[in-house]
């Protein structure tokens, strides 16, 4: 796949994303409306009734500018969201700490052969080895370490870390990753707040069910709305999830792919995938719905280490034995392979946004 092909994907999926969010959040409204507050599209009102139906869904609008606010809001504040929920520090210019002086340096010569600006540097107060980036575009992007990382691998290895963090942001895969962090998180929390409104649990269900039968057929062809809401409030959640872990995993490969290209050293890159799998203890500083943004994953899932659909739909990141193996087959099979070959196309970075 070429960078291009990868920039037009990641906009793509962005965009649906952010309408399968915002159809989830308008179904719990609608929901609240329909059930609730009495709203009905379909019957007009009855002048009799004592209590008049509302003659708009309030809540409906309501949920939805909210999703429109936090879908704007995930691209233009959620990787200050991320960095936040990590408790990352950033790393200034003039900095006297010499690892962080390193950093420093590691991610403007990388960045300066990525023909990308030089991204915002941050470090996270945790053991665990591992790396993220998060950001919009490749002007508005910023790149993370923890001290784990620092502490356990060599400048080499450093390099070729950056550059694999370097190669998501130049292909929008973190506009795309940190879309989503953003977007899950919102939408468990509405997810739990219309649960809590259904307070009789599955008992409310049923007594609805028993209302619209009683109405006869009329009723009973409104029942699926019904269920369609609640499932809606209980799976809204996993469907985030889902939608958290079924990024591509092949987005990794092909980052490995581009820190190849860019440091000409991909055994760096295996070495320190290497480091960064031996260690056990997960990554405490990122959270489930920030995991997909890391180079590994830091919360150690099993199904991580294994290969088929259900892996593919469900895992955050590929294999890191297959990593491994990729990248230290790359030497023997072209020395010094570019980009443009190992992804199929051209590596010209597009500026579009």
């Amino acid at each position: 796949m070429t960078l291009a092909a990868q920039q037009r994907s990641n906009r793509i999926k962005t965009f649906v994303v952010i309408a399968t969010f915002v159809v989830l959040i308008g179904i719990l409204g609608f929901g609240l409306d329909y059930y609730y507050l009495g709203y009905d599209p379909w019957t007009p009102a009855n002048p009799s009734d004592f209590i008049p139906r509302p003659p708009r869904p309030y809540v409906s609008i309501g949920f939805l500018a909210l999703a429109l606010y936090w879908s704007l809001w995930s691209l233009y504040g959620g990787d200050q969201a991320v960095l936040d929920s990590a408790m990352s520090m950033r790393v200034y210019p003039g900095t006297w700490h010499p690892q962080r002086k390193d950093l420093l340096q590691v991610v403007e010569e990388m960045s300066a052969v990525a023909n990308l600006p030089m991204p915002r540097v941050y470090v996270v107060f945790d053991p665990d080895p591992n790396a993220f980036a998060t950001g919009r575009d490749p002007a508005h992007a910023s790149i993370a370490v923890t001290q784990g990382l620092l502490d356990r691998l060599s400048r080499e290895e450093l390099q070729a870390v950056i550059g694999h963090e370097l190669s998501h942001i130049r292909s929008y895969d973190v506009r795309l990753m940190t879309c989503i962090a953003a977007l899950v998180g919102a939408a468990v929390l509405l997810s739990d707040w219309v649960q809590r409104s259904l307070s009789g649990g599955m008992g409310v269900v049923a007594e609805m069910h028993q209302s619209y039968l009683s109405r006869g057929w009329k009723g009973l062809t409104r029942f699926p709305l019904l269920l369609l809401w609640v499932g809606t409030a209980f799976l809204a959640p996993i469907i985030a999830q889902i939608l958290a872990m079924a990024v591509s995993r092949e987005r990794e490969y092909l980052a490995d792919a581009g820190s190849a290209e860019l440091t000409r050293h991909p055994e760096a890159l295996a070495s320190a995938l290497k480091k960064i799998e031996m260690e056990f203890a997960p990554t405490r500083s990122m959270k489930r719905g920030t995991a997909h943004l890391c180079i590994a994953d830091p919360i150690g899932r099993r199904v991580g280490s294994q290969e088929g659909f259900w892996a593919d739909l469900l895992a955050t990141h590929p294999p890191m034995a297959s990593r491994i193996s990729r990248l230290m087959r790359m030497p023997r099979e072209n020395p010094g392979m570019p980009h443009e070959v190992m992804t199929g196309g051209s590596a010209r970075v597009s500026s579009e946004g």
